[in-house]
């Protein structure tokens, strides 16, 4: 018999500085682990003052963990320790695995006026924090739209919506990762994978995310459903409503978190950062 999931817990990003200066939005981190068990943090980093991010986020290391930026607008520069270099363009995604390490850097910069985006860390099992590292890139054109009928269009960046299936795929977590629009009281009932946590984040418009719930939520709210359960019912305001939807297994593992480092014991926690004191932090090719 199918569950409709009931929600958790509601709360606002809130605001924070990262990098060189950024000035962004947090919708959940360090404080939060491990409700959002695989993932670890959810950074939205739209804005219109190019004050705001034009510092962007200078070279810093990585390690245990993977990144996921998703831009709306404008463009992310990035380069790395692998001789990698390009950028993230808006409707486009870049995947990054960390795996046992990697330096990088990302700049933010306007098109048109407008930047913005989310960046998400997912945490990667005990059995794969020691990975090679990759890079999952993919263009906006290349991330598929399923329309539903009742005013419902879906971009599925990871996972499966009836019979499409998103470019992100090979993910040790099974992910799912939508940007889901709905116009004027429309209405979406959508299935999760039994044991997979799954939360929302309102990025334009408003809803509910509850038949019994009386207050439509606004944008930078975030909504973590509770475990049990396996599907989700959401309705539209009067002025639609638009949101990220991610799901994942949870790992269950121990977490030691230091910055961009995420390890499951101190001690591997302190060993990466003594490999980066002694430049021997990134596996040198042969």
């Amino acid at each position: 018999m199918h569950q409709e999931k009931a929600i958790k817990k509601i709360s606002v990003s809130r605001e924070t500085v990262e990098g060189a200066g950024v000035r962004l939005h947090r919708a959940f981190g360090y404080h939060d682990i491990p409700a959002f068990d695989p993932f670890l943090m959810l950074d939205d980093f739209r804005a219109e003052n190019p004050r705001d991010y034009l510092a962007g986020f200078p070279w810093h290391p990585h390690r245990g963990i993977e990144t996921v930026t998703y831009m709306l607008d404008g463009t992310v520069e990035h380069g790395d320790s692998m001789g990698h270099a390009g950028r993230v363009d808006a409707r486009g995604v870049q995947w990054m695995t960390a795996g046992y390490g990697i330096i990088h850097q990302e700049m933010p910069k306007p098109v048109d006026g407008k930047m913005g985006g989310f960046q998400i860390w997912v945490n990667l099992p005990q059995s794969h924090k020691m990975m090679d590292p990759r890079y999952q890139e993919i263009q906006g054109e290349e991330i598929p739209q399923v329309i539903l009928p009742g005013g419902i269009l879906i971009r599925v960046i990871s996972g499966t919506v009836g019979d499409v299936t998103g470019p992100v795929r090979d993910i040790m977590t099974k992910p799912e990762y939508l940007d889901v629009s709905l116009q004027s009281d429309a209405q979406f009932t959508h299935s999760i994978q039994p044991g997979h946590m799954v939360a929302v984040y309102v990025i334009e418009g408003s809803g509910r995310f509850n038949p019994v719930q009386s207050e439509e939520l606004l944008n930078r709210t975030l909504v973590l459903f509770d475990e049990k359960g396996d599907f989700v019912d959401i309705q539209a305001g009067r002025s639609g409503v638009r949101f990220l939807l991610f799901s994942g297994k949870p790992l269950h593992e121990p977490i030691a978190w230091g910055g961009p480092i995420v390890m499951n014991t101190q001690e591997e926690l302190d060993q990466a950062f003594l490999d980066y004191r002694n430049n021997t932090f990134i596996k040198k090719s042969v």
